[in-house]
């Protein structure tokens, strides 16, 4: 791990143990839990609640890239997501990343309190790259092969971690040399955007590759390489999958992991940093891993 902590336009991302990055979809169609928080309110519920649940970070986003996707207008995506994070910012401390690929939405978001940028295109579009530099914050850097609509028809790698760690590399150097500080930079190898089952798994197993380059953000929650390994159909049911896949990242050398189910997650990397560290949590706080009893 390369970097203490991350500078979120004055909100603070330490680092100093794995992070939490709780999921907040304003989407009609996300492949888990796409209309359950369309709703304003609703969404700013479902914020604040994983907070309390022990989130480090809240990744909202209101365009949906599972496979097969169709995009959302800019317009559309202000709409959503900037009451959301205006609400939540108020109410809270935790860095706020929003998850888009449009500049406009950017713009807005980080207007409105978000500090940083979680782009499933690598800010590759047009103008990303300097509207990200002028806006002074956070990045997050994933790869995708493909688009959305088609990433998962065929997917092919030679050598799929030598291939998306060029990738991000590359990505890394375009940033700094468009003026955004390499401090302000985490890498995402991109869970499911153009990868087979076996290609996520070796993904996974080598994580620590792109530690060596940047933080490393994963996003494996209740994804379908989790529903082909464990039987589990529904995205929903597969959130002890999620959990153990989260563990393995943090293992493998992930700074941040982006879960739908924040509890059960902190609760295994609470037992995994108490043995790693031999340090027992001893009070309940809402900030910190939470103590348990001998009951």
């Amino acid at each position: 791990m390369l970097h203490a902590s991350l500078d979120c336009r004055g909100r603070i991302l330490e680092l100093d143990r794995p992070r939490i990055a709780g999921v907040v979809n304003i989407t009609t169609d996300s492949f888990s839990d796409g209309g359950r928080w369309l709703d304003r309110d609703a969404a700013i519920e479902h914020a604040l609640r994983l907070v309390e649940e022990g989130a480090d970070l809240l990744d909202i986003g209101a365009e949906s890239t599972r496979p097969g996707a169709s995009p959302v207008a800019a317009g559309e995506q202000i709409a959503r997501v900037v009451p959301v994070i205006e609400a939540v910012a108020a109410r809270t401390t935790v860095p706020i990343s929003i998850d888009t690929s449009d500049v406009e939405v950017m713009r807005a978001a980080v207007a409105a309190g978000a500090g940083m940028l979680n782009d499933v295109h690598a800010l590759r579009a047009d103008g990303a790259l300097e509207v990200a530099a002028e806006l002074g914050v956070v990045v997050c850097l994933m790869h995708m092969q493909g688009e959305p609509r088609t990433m998962q028809q065929d997917p092919h790698y030679d050598d799929v971690v030598g291939e998306v760690h060029r990738f991000l590399t590359d990505r890394l150097f375009a940033c700094q040399l468009a003026g955004i500080e390499r401090k302000r930079i985490v890498v995402d190898p991109g869970f499911g955007f153009g990868k087979t089952l076996e290609h996520n798994l070796a993904l996974l197993a080598q994580c620590a590759r792109f530690a060596e380059i940047a933080p490393v953000l994963v996003g494996l929650s209740r994804k379908s390489m989790i529903g082909a390994l464990t039987g589990r159909e529904a995205p929903e049911s597969r959130v002890a999958g999620s959990v153990a896949a989260a563990l393995i990242a943090v293992q493998n050398g992930a700074a941040i992991v982006r879960v739908h189910d924040v509890a059960p997650t902190r609760d295994a990397l609470a037992v995994w940093h108490a043995v790693k560290s031999q340090v027992v949590p001893t009070a309940r706080r809402t900030d910190v891993v939470a103590a348990w009893d001998d009951d």
